[in-house]
């Protein structure tokens, strides 16, 4: 399918309006000394994350970090190499990989009122059962 010049356009325009003042990344590295994802936004904030944060950069080679680069005028992350892509707007709304990634993050989260329910739970016999 081709798409004519007209199209092309009027959906850049589209773009433009739908971004407008919605901070989006205008630059990015990966800094191996404090292993971080660095992004520089458009508002003049920095945002930071640890690359095992992230779903498929967990265990990821500095190398490989280090070649990330900028999608759709900076609305996205990209790592060619690791076939990952995150939205700017995810990350900084603290979703880093798909819902049944994050349900699983969240699942391993470790507290002290989270051990004593399970230690509550196993005296009794473990989790009851669920109801039909």
């Amino acid at each position: 399918m081709e798409l004519s010049d007209e199209e092309i356009e009027t959906a850049e325009r589209k773009g433009r309006e739908i971004s407008a003042g919605q901070p989006h990344a205008v630059a990015v590295r990966y800094d191996l000394a404090s292993d971080r994802v660095i992004v520089d936004l458009s508002n003049g904030a920095t945002f930071a994350f640890p690359p095992r944060l992230v779903q498929g950069l967990a265990g990821a080679e500095a190398a490989d970090l280090a070649e990330v680069e900028l999608l759709g005028r900076g609305f996205g992350l990209h790592w060619e190499q690791l076939d990952v892509d995150i939205s700017v707007q995810g990350l900084l709304a603290g979703v880093f990989g798909t819902r049944s990634y994050m349900a699983g993050v969240a699942g391993r989260a470790k507290s002290a009122a989270k051990a004593a329910a399970a230690r509550s739970n196993g005296a009794k016999g473990g989790r009851p059962r669920k109801s039909a």
